[in-house]
């Protein structure tokens, strides 16, 4: 079966990512490359892990996960659409199956918040990996511009995780953010891609809960029950 290291070996997939990032920074957004590609693929996976998806699963997250920006080589708009399209002759020509090459490139093609929606538990977790990667890391190094919102926001993040507890059935990001920026500034840009995470985590038959220095900013009711969940730094 083919894996993530063979994925990642792939001269093809490698040189889509490339040119993804080479694009979006000619249109002044923040690193979309390998470190982008890595964390999606790291995270997606570990949501998977917590949350007892059997292994196979799993490492097709962490493959959707790698491939999920490949789309941007060609144009930001309906770049998720545009992904799978690359994504999926190239899957067949690794040999991989039929089946599992629609899990995944449902899933590259469902994670714009503008156009996609949870389809799957790998689509699922994409979405919360891809929508939670606000950190400073992502500035362009040397090319930090305070008049974009998009760099100010994500400068101020100076640590971030995404926990998942199995138990209380929580899917939860936190960040602390300094004052290079502001909660008003991220929702700006990040409210819609908290929403379609929200619904991400229902789908995985949790709730999602959005951490800021320590203060819950999203009033969220537990998928068990109407009660209001007691909130938790």
């Amino acid at each position: 079966m083919v894996n993530l290291r063979e994925i990642k070996a792939n001269k093809e997939f490698s040189t889509l990512i490339e040119w993804a990032n080479k694009c979006m920074e000619a249109m002044g957004y923040t690193e979309h490359g390998i470190r982008h590609c890595s964390y999606v693929s790291e995270t997606t996976r570990k949501i998977l892990v917590e949350l007892g998806y059997p292994e196979r699963i799993q490492e097709l997250g962490a493959m959707a996960g790698w491939l999920h920006d490949i789309g941007n080589s060609v144009n930001r708009k309906n770049h998720g659409l545009t992904g799978a399209s690359l994504a999926f002759p190239i899957l067949m020509k690794m040999g991989m199956d039929i089946e599992e090459i629609c899990m995944i490139t449902g899933a590259i093609g469902n994670h714009e918040e503008e156009t996609g929606c949870p389809v799957s538990e790998i689509s699922a977790a994409l979405i919360i990996a891809d929508k939670s990667d606000a950190h400073k890391t992502r500035v362009r190094r040397g090319k930090y511009n305070a008049d974009d919102i998009h760099d100010r926001v994500n400068y101020a993040i100076k640590q971030s995780e995404v926990v998942v507890d199995a138990d209380r059935k929580r899917i939860k990001y936190s960040f602390k953010m300094d004052g290079t920026s502001s909660i008003m500034e991220f929702m700006q840009i990040y409210m819609s891609r908290m929403v379609m995470c929200e619904k991400a985590a229902r789908f995985l038959g949790c709730e999602f809960q959005i951490l800021v220095n320590g203060q819950s900013i999203n009033n969220h009711v537990a998928v068990r029950g109407t009660k209001p969940v007691e909130e938790s730094a």
